[in-house]
């Protein structure tokens, strides 16, 4: 038996990455899995590979409410009901300081970070609720418990996601829901490999391939925590918001790293590749 058998999930940005991965273990655990992206080739690329008869792709842009409402309709027409939701999909921002960024690079990743967050959330509690059940779980990452220089947009979308969660957890108390969060902490995804910086800024994105290295995961190892809370072990609990980078494991990564140097070791080949957008106003690069 899986410990989601029965279960229907909707997963938003699940062609790739975290999502798919989340996706996938749904699936492995006995789920029903409704899959999305913008992208029809990708949302038929996922179905085919987690199987037709478990699994249904939606076109979605998690910006719209009509497209949440379509991911809604399609889990309870293919499956027959809704018993979780995952907002997972998030896009990041070039790195740089503020005014240096374009309105339009910003914007993108509020509209997709919290109106996504808010619009599916919507959708899915306002179903729970009517029902008595179900499982809202938003992604949280890094900036979600304070501000991070030069990723302004990306952290204080998360920090949005998390005090809006946790609010929301508050106020459905009682209710028979579960709202709760989780930050899957560095990931081995494609946002991570390819990034942007506002140019004068590229240097400073070279350690980033030492800091996956040292504490980045494959996508798997975090979709299992997600497993974990939309089963029955989080049956009755509202409001947690677990992180899978705890001090435990950056300490761990820390002395693999070491071990690997003194034992003279390959180290993981991991590559990210950075591409430029040119700054808003002058930056502090452009004086250096």
């Amino acid at each position: 038996m899986g410990r989601l058998d029965g279960r229907v999930a909707v997963v938003t940005g699940s062609t790739r990455g975290f999502g798919r991965a989340t996706a996938a273990a749904f699936v492995r655990e006995g789920a029903r899995v409704v899959v999305s992206s913008r992208s029809r080739a990708a949302v038929d690329a996922a179905v085919a590979e987690l199987g037709p008869e478990v699994s249904v792709g939606v076109v979605a842009d998690v910006t719209r409410r009509e497209d949440h409402e379509a991911l809604a309709r399609a889990a309870l027409a293919s499956f027959g009901r809704l018993d979780v939701w995952v907002n997972n999909a998030g896009v990041s921002g070039p790195y740089g300081p503020t005014p240096a960024v374009p309105d339009e690079d910003f914007l993108r990743v509020l509209d997709t970070n919290v109106r996504g967050v808010y619009l599916g959330s919507m959708v899915a509690v306002r179903h729970f609720l009517g029902q008595g059940s179900g499982k809202l779980i938003n992604t949280l990452g890094r900036g979600d418990r304070g501000p991070v220089p030069n990723q302004n947009a990306y952290a204080s979308s998360k920090a949005w996601v998390r005090s809006f969660t946790l609010a929301l957890a508050r106020e459905t108390r009682g209710s028979g829901i579960s709202v709760l969060a989780f930050n899957p902490g560095l990931m081995l995804t494609d946002m991570v490999g390819e990034v942007r910086a506002i140019r004068g800024y590229e240097d400073r994105m070279r350690p980033f391939a030492t800091v996956l290295r040292l504490w980045g995961e494959d996508p798997d190892v975090p979709a299992g925590t997600v497993v974990e809370l939309a089963s029955s072990a989080t049956d009755g609990k509202t409001g947690l918001a677990p992180s899978l980078l705890t001090p435990r494991r950056m300490l761990a990564g820390v002395v693999r790293e070491l071990v690997r140097r003194l034992l003279q070791r390959p180290g993981r080949e991991i590559e990210v590749r950075v591409s430029t957008t040119e700054p808003v106003v002058a930056t502090a690069a452009d004086r250096e």
